[in-house]
């Protein structure tokens, strides 16, 4: 393992540089596209391994697949790319910027990518950053998502052999590593890090102080339905998919909902009704409760029932032997997360205002917000999500599946891969007046 980091660490961009840009593009491309193709062989075993990995269900997995096919495709990555790089061409050389200047978008030597947990994607889509902008990787995957790094690296090597030497999927934990990742993690120029607090500890002690850190660390995702779309039946559907995505695993599955209340406004007039009306909504989705969380699903339960008990305008729907559960809370509390496993709350509002109150505590562990409304009454709420903590302001209909090119945490993905190098451009002689 020693020698191939090293062999990594001294080859490996050089190879990337002599694909090109374009050739890496493609061949990334390529492995989106198999991905997407029911008849193709990879996709098959993806379809097998990731819903025995993950603890999906059969549909569940192949949504999860479509989506990842679709971002990782050609248009995609290029989308990304542009997002990222106005002109992608600085990750190949010296390119005109501002003020004359000439900018380079350097890759690092050797990046080291972490990821921990079980949601389908989060390490294979890193690894496609690193090698879209060059940069050799070594990618440890997370321990619930290791069978799509898998088929990525074989395919991108089935569709170009020069990828051999140009990445590494880690066979350690964070932490446990032994000799190997201790050399792996002292020869990084950046570490990248998706998962919990816990995760940062056990390896942020391993590392050298100068070399750069980034945390892609523990989020929280949510809902605000605004008076004009809350009678909407298609907006309940929405949030109960996007509740089951992922089996409400990933940063951006909603927890919390948020309803404004609209007297006489059609079959939802108040927040309680709409809770009733997605909790029936996840009925029809039923399905198997992941037996891991079934201690933390019932303690869950009972808390909420306890409370309903004694305060009759809350409520409880659903519970650990249904596989999902709606809180139901009439007054905008503080948001807390929920326990997982299509486990969401529901509470009712009447001023914006209340939501933001409710959030800010929260306000550093935000991530995407489905706002449901009318394009004045969302516009109007925007802004003071954004400077409250949310990065990403979404439907429920694509809260799971975020754009290729989204601002993940709030920061341009592929730009915090490189470094920049500039050449300067002459200023010409500085005339200076003496003072007889």
């Amino acid at each position: 393992m020693e020698a191939q980091l090293r062999l990594l660490s001294r080859e490996g961009g050089a190879r990337l540089r002599a694909l090109g840009l374009q050739a890496r593009l493609e061949v990334l491309a390529l492995a989106g596209a198999r991905l997407a193709d029911p008849s193709d062989r990879l996709r098959q075993e993806a379809e097998s391994r990731v819903a025995a990995e993950a603890a999906l269900s059969p549909q569940a997995t192949r949504t999860v697949l479509d989506a990842l096919a679709t971002a990782w495709s050609h248009p995609a990555l290029l989308a990304l790319l542009y997002a990222d790089f106005p002109d992608p061409t600085v990750l190949e050389g010296f390119r005109p910027g501002p003020s004359g200047a000439l900018h380079r978008a350097i890759p690092p030597r050797l990046l080291v990518q972490y990821a921990s947990g079980n949601v389908p994607g989060t390490s294979a889509t890193a690894l496609v950053r690193a090698l879209l902008v060059g940069a050799p990787t070594v990618l440890k995957p997370g321990h619930g998502d290791q069978a799509l790094p898998d088929l990525l690296a074989r395919s991108i090597l089935d569709a170009e052999p020069r990828f051999e030497g140009t990445f590494l999927l880690a066979p350690w934990r964070g932490g446990e590593g032994g000799p190997a990742e201790l050399a792996c993690l002292q020869a990084a120029d950046l570490m990248v890090i998706y998962g919990g607090l816990g995760a940062v500890e056990a390896v942020r002690g391993l590392l050298p102080p100068q070399t750069p850190l980034r945390i892609y660390g523990p989020r929280i995702s949510g809902g605000v339905v605004l008076a004009p779309c809350s009678a909407d039946p298609a907006v309940i559907e929405a949030a109960a998919d996007a509740v089951c995505a992922y089996e409400q695993r990933g940063c951006v599955s909603p927890q919390v909902i948020w309803v404004q209340e609209s007297p006489g406004r059609g079959p939802f007039p108040t927040s309680r009704a709409w809770a009733k009306a997605l909790a029936e909504a996840l009925e029809r989705r039923r399905g198997a409760l992941d037996p891991r969380l079934a201690v933390v699903h019932r303690t869950f339960y009972e808390e909420a029932v306890f409370a309903a008990a004694h305060d009759p305008t809350q409520a409880v729907y659903g519970g650990p032997d249904r596989g999902w559960m709606v809180q139901y809370t009439p007054n905008p509390s503080r948001m807390t997360p929920t326990c997982g496993g299509r486990t969401v709350r529901v509470h009712g509002f009447t001023d914006p205002a209340e939501v933001i109150a409710a959030m800010e505590p929260m306000a550093s562990y935000l991530q995407t917000l489905a706002v449901e409304g009318d394009p004045p009454s969302t516009l109007a709420i925007a802004d003071a999500l954004a400077r409250c903590g949310v990065t990403r302001i979404t439907s429920f209909a694509d809260q799971p599946w975020p754009p290729a090119w989204w601002r993940e945490d709030g920061d341009e993905p592929l730009r915090t891969l490189v470094r920049w190098s500039v050449i300067e451009p002459p200023r010409g002689k500085v005339e200076t007046t003496r003072t007889p």
